[in-house]
């Protein structure tokens, strides 16, 4: 019997006008028949569309952590908008009849099960996978081009600080926007990308103060990278056969796309992991031209504190499933870590949900950082990085909530250290402003998410709040 909820369902939906279109149908009555399996495996039916005859759409649940969502309709969206409803429609009560599985489907079934016996017998019999060979002249050629690219860009940030910020005009900007240009020709999306959030700082109508302190901070994001990424290039430039670089994230900035399959050979998987997802949100990063919808999920049992993240490119956003909220547990068949330090972004191909209980709220308080003299020892470490996520997430046990002189939020931990409380600029969602409405007793003795921000200009530390638990309960206060 298939076990799913509306959360479930949603879930699987490329994005929220799916899931609308999904529930009207359902609401219409679209759907002119609806059957199940007699095991219960597989729902199909038949919906009611613009074309002459009516869609065949199912929901195969054959391997319940990968179900795979079909339909006839001519949909360029995965899953549509029918197999969407046909979902809901078993959500929401709807009577399916019994009824033997169609051929296609089991023809479908019988082909996925002769490869996966396939796998399974080539890993019983040891059989390594085929490293896949290296071109060492195309290498080469391109980590040339990236090199050249590295000079290019180097020369530019040289004449920028040597000429001085304050005689920085349009046309200058419009230069470093041709150089953003250029730098894809290189194959350097990460110098790009950065290279279009300088210029984007500098056009920005914000005061001159603020413009500056952005501007010095990205001077110095590209004066790292280029100082790391020619170390690298050369490194490899001169031994093609060089191993990934799978401990810092200047693979990713130079481009590199991690395959699963390279991520679990360098022994970034984890086996039978439970994830529940803190904090959600999604921004508009006009420096990559995409839409960027991110996740803050805690490993149950270790307490890590992963990102998930998923970019939407402009031109391709309305054909690509966006990410969305979680309310339930991720049981999830294999973790996969990218490479970096704190808050590591994962992906899995796979999971099965559960229903969040009163103990896993507990176990997720129970893994927070009590000492707030040991959490600015490892925000600092990260910052220290130019490279790294310059907004940290952690977990800590709040003692009390209290406003200053000041009119501002700040939470103390059993020693009495405090962390002011602020909105981020990264979060781009005020939060601060929902704590008054929290209950009184949630002030005390909680657990509080945050996430950081080093303000250059004052060199202070704040954080901003993000979810709040409090015994065997939460508020998301940006979900």
């Amino acid at each position: 019997m298939i076990e799913i909820t509306e959360s479930y369902v949603d879930s699987l939906a490329p994005n929220a006008s799916a899931i609308k279109n999904g529930q009207g149908l359902v609401k219409k009555r679209s759907f002119v028949q609806l059957n199940r399996s007699e095991d219960g495996s597989l729902l199909f039916g038949e919906c009611s569309g613009s074309g002459k005859s009516n869609y065949q759409c199912s929901a195969d649940f054959i391997q319940p952590e990968k179900p795979i969502l079909r339909c006839s309709c001519p949909s360029r969206q995965l899953p549509c908008k029918h197999a969407l409803g046909l979902l809901y429609a078993y959500v929401g009560g709807g009577e399916f009849a019994t009824a033997p599985v169609p051929e296609d489907i089991l023809s479908k079934r019988e082909k996925a099960e002769k490869r996966e016996e396939k796998k399974q017998q080539q890993a019983a019999d040891g059989a390594e996978p085929k490293p896949k060979k290296v071109n060492k002249s195309a290498l080469k050629k391109k980590v040339q081009a990236q090199l050249d690219g590295l000079e290019t860009l180097e020369k530019l940030v040289l004449s920028l600080v040597r000429g001085g910020i304050g005689t920085i005009d349009t046309k200058t900007i419009k230069m470093i926007q041709d150089h953003a240009k250029q730098l894809g020709n290189h194959y350097l999306p990460g110098a790009q990308n950065e290279l279009r959030r300088l210029a984007l700082y500098l056009s920005s109508d914000e005061d001159r103060e603020t413009i500056y302190t952005n501007v010095m901070e990205q001077l110095t994001v590209l004066h790292a990278f280029i100082k790391k990424g020619r170390g690298h290039l050369t490194a490899k430039l001169d031994d093609p056969e060089l191993a990934l670089d799978h401990e810092t994230t200047v693979e990713e900035w130079l481009g590199h796309a991690w395959q699963l399959n390279e991520l679990k050979e360098y022994g970034l998987m984890s086996e039978n992991v439970e994830l529940i997802q803190l904090s959600f949100l999604s921004y508009d990063d006009q420096a990559r031209q995409e839409y960027v919808d991110q996740g803050y999920w805690m490993e149950r049992e270790t307490g890590d504190i992963h990102r998930t993240v998923q970019y939407r490119p402009y031109k391709a956003a309305k054909q690509m499933r966006a990410d969305d909220s979680f309310f339930e547990v991720a049981q999830v068949k294999s973790l996969y870590r990218y490479p970096g330090e704190m808050n590591r972004r994962v992906r899995w191909d796979e999971l099965i949900t559960r229903v969040v209980e009163a103990e896993d709220v507990e176990c997720m308080s129970a893994h927070a950082q009590r000492s707030y003299a040991d959490v600015f020892k490892k925000v600092k470490n990260q910052l220290k990085n130019p490279l790294g996520d310059k907004n940290p997430v952690m977990l800590l046990h709040v003692s009390d909530i209290k406003q200053t002189d000041q009119n501002e939020y700040v939470v103390l931990d059993e020693a009495g250290q405090q962390i002011v409380l602020d909105d981020v600029c990264a979060s781009h969602h005020s939060t601060v402003s929902l704590l008054p409405l929290l209950p009184v007793d949630w002030t005390k003795d909680a657990a509080m998410l945050v996430m950081f921000e080093h303000r250059l200009a004052s060199g202070r530390l704040l954080a901003q709040p993000l979810t709040i638990m409090k015994d065997a309960e939460m508020i998301r206060l940006m979900y």
